[in-house]
């Protein structure tokens, strides 16, 4: 077994032994993301994208592949993976599902189900620049770097929370995006 199977395996055998937070709120519209990862290097990577200046919310904001959920979408897995074909060109075949994260909520009203998945590299996305402006590929090592990773409290119609905020050259990751994000390192990274 080669070090990628080891991780993919790790990615598994952690996410299908815990119990996932779910959200039900139908106040709250369903969408669904991948948190992409990759080997680059012989080191792991996570795809990012830069939403355009022409979506309807989030605008110019890093986050992950994804969307909606729409009628004809059986499951928020299919959700995740159909839209991400739609923005950068991810085909199905070439996504590895290894399992999901705990559902987030966004200030824009959706409840987003992630689901973590591998994709090979190098890869020949297709960008949709409708929906996005660009794709960044972050090494991990770099996001597991604390001191350019910061958490404020805040204060939501819930209550109070923890938001994170990732650095990254000339770029910060907040909001569910960070979330979602923080969640997947502190499970797999952080022992």
């Amino acid at each position: 077994m080669d070090s990628i199977d080891r991780m993919k395996d790790k990615i598994k055998r952690i996410l299908s032994h815990r119990e996932k937070k779910v959200i039900v709120d139908d106040k709250l519209r369903p969408s669904g993301i991948i948190l992409p990862i990759f080997c680059k290097d012989k080191k792991y990577h996570v795809l990012f994208t830069k939403r355009s200046q022409k979506v309807a919310h989030h605008k110019g904001q890093i986050s992950f592949p994804g969307g909606a959920y729409e009628k004809g979408d059986r499951t928020l897995r299919v959700t995740a993976v159909r839209e991400s074909c739609e923005e950068i060109g991810i085909k199905s075949e070439d996504v590895e599902i290894l399992g999901e994260l705990d559902d987030a909520i966004t200030t824009s009203m959706f409840v987003i189900t992630p689901f973590v998945g591998f994709i090979p590299y190098p890869y020949e996305f297709t960008i949709s620049t409708d929906e996005i402006e660009e794709i960044m590929e972050i090494p991990i090592h770099d996001l597991l770097d604390e001191s350019k990773c910061k958490e404020e409290l805040r204060t939501f119609e819930e209550g109070p929370c923890t938001a994170y905020f990732f650095e990254y050259e000339n770029h910060v990751i907040w909001g569910a995006t960070a979330q979602i994000l923080k969640q997947f390192l502190d499970l797999v990274f952080r022992d």
